[in-house]
């Protein structure tokens, strides 16, 4: 087994080399002063392994760091101080726990460099199983067990349970591997986690609120049932390993997995057939869909009407959702002094967390994948739909439509912080409550402005309507770490919220300023 990871590892590190340098050969400018011959150069896919290396030990710690600091520690700081923190800590770990070994077993994820080893190389598929999930376990394991013990020290918790945590994760995730296998045995389907059905996201969904709801409330499970569940799992997992060893149906189970929505050796394929099945059970096929409107207006109407199923059943989820989380936070604060003190107190000093959750609610990631796949995809052949002119218009049409489309939940969040604060007290300055409201809005405007930019200026989908703009990504991967270091700063509501509308109207007259200059020249397919 240690030569068939020995392999797989270096076949990883390749394909992660090439990506890197098919990344950099998309941005602008750079990729004209690269040459082709930069594939075959072996001075710099040593260097690139090296960093690969590196960033191999880097990532086995930091995204554990991040993971219970963001998800754990800083959700219990909001909890009323006469809850046992040791108590709330646990119901938190244990709740995500779970959620993270059903969404998240590494055996059943169908990556790249499995489809590479056990189907076109066709190396042992149970070696190169074990070998590797035996390594992922142990970053999990090793990554885990410094902050288990640093945050677990900080929360009271006792130090044989942060020792025993890396383990209850580890076998928390192969007990459900192991009901997988089992599935796949009694049924022969085996599971992709990379599209989980219904039944597991209601699961993610409702332990998700019990993990953050209950404490709110006043409930967590005590810290001698978090503690039993820990030494049961981990009893469990040693059955687990024993499964997992003998288990004999791998390379069955993988090309079920791995081949089963491919085409030759077309790794894109599976995505694209599963992007086309989703889109049409989602597109309405009435034939009395119509329009009273003219031109580019009666062009959207009917494209929005047709839609209407993918743009906007999830921003009435998403809605639904932030209603309850109000609700939730309204009865909190009603029977819970502590809790009205720091929510009064939260609202008036982190009103930039909110960036984050906007860039969260916000639908025009998917309102522009739409847009290409279903509409743009065919009619940027015209040449008349081109024009500086037209493309000005239509920016404009789409743009209203999105920002219509995220408002409900915007309206949700906004109006919530402006009632949670007079409940919990108000506020000195009776300004702080309209610019709350007006604040959440514009950043509503401003995401919805920005991914429909975006969308324009760099359009990132070739002709098979897969993404090809390496620009793209680092402007999106760019938003999201400004949001998610937004969550952190603390500043007046009254000062955030007006630079925020400010910048949000700037920000649109920049961007139809753009549109109108440029977009004639990069709205376009790409090769």
């Amino acid at each position: 087994m240690v030569k068939a990871f020995r392999i797989s590892y270096f076949l990883r590190n390749t394909y992660r080399v090439n990506s890197i340098i098919y990344s950099l050969k998309q941005l602008p400018l750079v990729g004209q002063l690269l040459p082709q011959a930069l594939y075959a150069s072996h001075g710099l896919k040593r260097a690139v392994n090296g960093v690969s290396f590196v960033w191999e030990i880097v990532s086995a710690f930091l995204g554990k760091f991040l993971y219970l600091f963001l998800m754990v520690w800083l959700p219990l700081q909001m909890y009323p101080k006469q809850a046992e923190p040791a108590d709330v800590y646990l119901h938190i770990l244990l709740l995500f726990t779970v959620i993270g070994a059903m969404m998240n077993t590494w055996i059943f994820n169908p990556t790249n460099d499995k489809y590479y080893a056990m189907i076109l190389m066709r190396m042992d598929a149970r070696k190169y199983t074990l070998s590797n999930y035996i390594y992922q376990m142990l970053k999990f394991a090793v990554g885990f067990l410094p902050f288990s013990l640093w945050f677990g020290h900080k929360a009271g918790v006792p130090l044989p349970l942060c020792l025993l945590f890396p383990l209850f994760v580890v076998s928390a995730k192969m007990i459900f591997a192991l009901i997988c296998l089992k599935r796949y045995l009694r049924t022969g389907i085996s599971t992709n986690e990379n599209l989980p059905g219904k039944y597991l996201w209601t699961a993610t969904f409702l332990l998700l609120g019990m993990a953050y709801g209950l404490p709110a409330l006043g409930v967590a499970l005590p810290l001698e049932v978090s503690g039993a569940v820990f030494l049961l799992v981990t009893l469990s997992g040693i059955y687990s390993v024993r499964v997992l060893r003998s288990f004999p149906y791998y390379r069955e189970m993988y090309q079920q997995i791995l081949a089963e929505k491919r085409y030759g050796t077309d790794f894109k394929a599976q995505v694209r057939q599963v992007n086309k099945q989703q889109n049409e059970k989602y597109i309405s096929q009435e034939l009395d869909i119509r329009t009273d409107k003219t031109g580019f207006e009666a062009f959207h109407q009917l494209f929005v009407r047709r839609h209407k199923k993918i743009l906007r059943k999830p921003v009435q989820r998403t809605t639904g959702i932030c209603a309850c989380v109000l609700l939730g936070l309204v009865i909190a604060v009603l029977i819970n002094e502590p809790v009205r003190t720091t929510t009064n107190r939260l609202i008036l000093s982190m009103l930039p967390f909110f960036t984050f959750i906007m860039y969260s609610c916000n639908r025009g990631t998917i309102y522009t994948q739409v847009l290409f796949m279903n509409c743009d995809h065919s009619m940027l052949t015209y040449s008349f739909y081109k024009k500086p002119s037209f493309i000005l218009k239509l920016f404009q049409i789409r743009l209203r439509e999105l920002i219509l489309l995220n408002l409900p939940p915007a309206i949700v969040i906004g109006g919530g912080l402006a009632f949670l604060l007079y409940l919990t007290g108000g506020t000195e300055h009776v300004m702080n409550y309209p610019v709350l409201v007006i604040s959440i809005l514009a950043m509503n405007v401003f995401f919805s402005v920005h991914y429909l930019t975006c969308y324009y200026l760099l359009q990132p989908y070739n002709a098979y309507t897969d993404m090809a703009s390496s620009t793209y990504r680092l402007v999106t991967s760019g938003t999201y770490f400004v949001c998610f270091l937004l969550m952190r700063a603390k500043m007046d509501t009254m000062v955030f919220g007006t630079l925020a509308i400010v910048f949000c109207v700037a920000y649109c007259v920049i961007a139809c300023v753009l549109v109108y200059r440029l977009a004639a020249k990069t709205f376009r397919l790409r090769n």
